[in-house]
């Protein structure tokens, strides 16, 4: 398995043909894009996952954020299986998705794990921000489909703590409050429970409006 990006470092660059012809990581600078992988086409787990993004995908778009597929399979394979969700689903798959053949794209984001498969990819999802730097990670198993309420609220969290300068607490949701870093200083730590408006259990620990 190829090393995996690291978060906060560059995405590794890429090119590749996909069900909306030729795209690459140079296209998506300035916003917000979720690569994602799945084993193959034409399989349960997958189809459902697929639709899910599909669903809302509009969701992603509001927030400035790409959507794009890849799996092993051929272009025509992804075409055939898109057309057939629309079919069965009553699913249109608006965003791309890369055929990588040769796995150069998998193979330089750590997609194929050798333990589970060598020659299909699992399911892992990459957060590249707008700077193009990979901010978050997320590996599932092949038996086990991704929740995509859960990937739309980490991209909530990230966008707000970039936007904010805060951290999100456990199971946080957009409208609940955020976060205050802790203090930096001892002077910063001496005057926080004075902060009115942070709402501090103690020195280190505060909660503000997000």
């Amino acid at each position: 398995m190829s090393e995996l990006p690291r978060l906060n470092g560059a995405a590794p660059d890429f090119a590749a043909v996909s069900t909306h012809g030729p795209v690459s990581l140079a296209d998506y600078k300035g916003r917000w894009l979720i690569l994602f992988s799945h084993p193959a086409d034409f399989t349960p787990v997958c189809s459902t996952e697929l639709a899910a993004f599909a669903r809302r995908a509009p969701d992603f778009a509001t927030r400035n954020t790409a959507l794009l597929g890849l799996s092993v399979d051929s272009v025509f394979a992804h075409i055939a299986w898109t057309r057939n969700l629309a079919d069965k689903m009553g699913v249109e798959i608006p965003f791309p998705i890369i055929a990588d053949l040769d796995m150069r794209v998998a193979r330089s984001y750590g997609m194929i794990h050798p333990e589970s498969s060598e020659t299909a990819t699992v399911r892992c999802v990459f957060f590249i921000d707008p700077q193009q730097r990979v901010r978050a990670m997320v590996h599932y198993p092949m038996s086990c489909g991704r929740n995509v309420a859960e990937l739309l609220r980490l991209l909530d969290g990230l966008q707000t703590a970039d936007e904010q300068r805060c951290a999100t607490p456990e199971n946080w949701h957009p409208g609940e409050p955020v976060l205050q870093p802790p203090p930096r200083t001892s002077s910063e730590a001496a005057g926080r429970m004075q902060d009115k408006s942070v709402d501090s259990l103690d020195w280190y620990f505060g909660f503000r409006k997000g």
